[in-house]
């Protein structure tokens, strides 16, 4: 079995072997799925039921950042797999989403924040370090600055390390894992402030907010519909299961993370994993304000 590192979640299917048949996909030959999966914490209530449910996938699962992942299913690479709002907006004509799965908030998120020395009216021609593992995350800060807060610092990218980001910068835009670390531990330690970037989006529109959405590329769609389903109901499941036994995630990921148990299932019922009518005006609100309309043509799979 593989043992996890600390700082990536490799709970999500516990110590069984991913690569098995799909419980009532009938036998005939198809390709195995490649689909994604975001290494970061908000995304274990995803994975982690997989097993538990009995549905263990037949699957080829390739873990990486949000943006990596983004790219991969936009060029063909995986099937099936989360990809971040800001790409999936521009890439609505070559994405069917998946309804009722996502990554989001309606209010505070917990793990994407600005991080600064200064409160954020004083950031006019400040540097702000960008990390560099997801665009939308990225757009939403730069956003709110601007029109929230009136301010057009001076912004370059940098890998996701607090420390160092805030040697040259007066502040700091992180998400996942880093995020939530800098939040409940690095940032009250060195005496900085955290601007939770859900809760900021929620007060100013009153909306939900998506992060990162699951899709299908419409040619494995095509060949293989019946697949994509029952990897859409698989996740739906594990999401339902994960969230109704949520102490037990948080306490078997506390294993490995450097949050205790309480704090993980804080977080896990934080997050809002639905992608609905509610969390589709919020994208669609968030295209209008950043000046995209690839929110009006989002296409999700029917009902089958």
């Amino acid at each position: 079995m593989e043992v996890p590192r600390r700082g990536e979640s490799q709970l999500a299917v516990g110590s069984h072997d991913t690569r098995r048949t799909l419980t009532g996909v009938s036998t005939h030959p198809r390709t195995r799925p490649r689909v994604g999966h975001i290494q970061f914490l908000n995304c274990l209530p995803l994975y982690w039921g997989l097993a538990r449910t009995g549905t263990l996938l037949d699957l080829e699962l390739t873990k990486d950042t949000p943006e990596k992942l983004s790219e991969r299913l936009v060029a063909g690479e995986l099937d099936i797999g989360p990809v971040t709002l800001v790409e999936y907006l521009r890439h609505a004509d070559e994405l069917v989403a998946l309804p009722d799965i996502a990554v989001g908030c309606d209010g505070p998120v917990m793990s994407c924040v600005i991080v600064s020395q200064v409160p954020l009216e004083q950031l006019d021609g400040a540097r702000v370090a960008l990390g560099s593992t997801s665009r939308t995350s990225v757009r939403l800060a730069r956003l709110l600055l601007a029109e929230r807060y009136g301010v057009s610092p001076d912004y370059y990218t940098c890998p996701p390390d607090l420390g160092l980001m805030m040697q040259e910068a007066d502040a700091a835009v992180l998400i996942g894992d880093a995020a939530l670390r800098a939040a409940l531990h690095d940032a009250p330690r060195l005496g900085l402030q955290v601007h939770d970037l859900g809760r900021m989006w929620h007060e100013w529109t009153g909306l939900p907010f998506v992060f990162a959405v699951w899709a299908v590329r419409p040619d494995y769609l095509e060949r293989e519909e019946e697949t994509v389903r029952e990897v859409h109901r698989a996740f739906l499941a594990s999401r339902d299961l994960s969230l109704a036994e949520v102490s037990k995630v948080a306490e078997q990921a506390a294993r490995w993370e450097s949050f205790d148990a309480a704090v993980l299932e804080r977080y896990f019922t934080t997050l809002d994993f639905r992608f609905g009518e509610r969390q589709l005006g919020g994208a669609r609100e968030f295209a209008r304000r950043i000046g995209f309309d690839g929110a009006d043509r989002v296409r999700l799979l029917p009902p089958g």
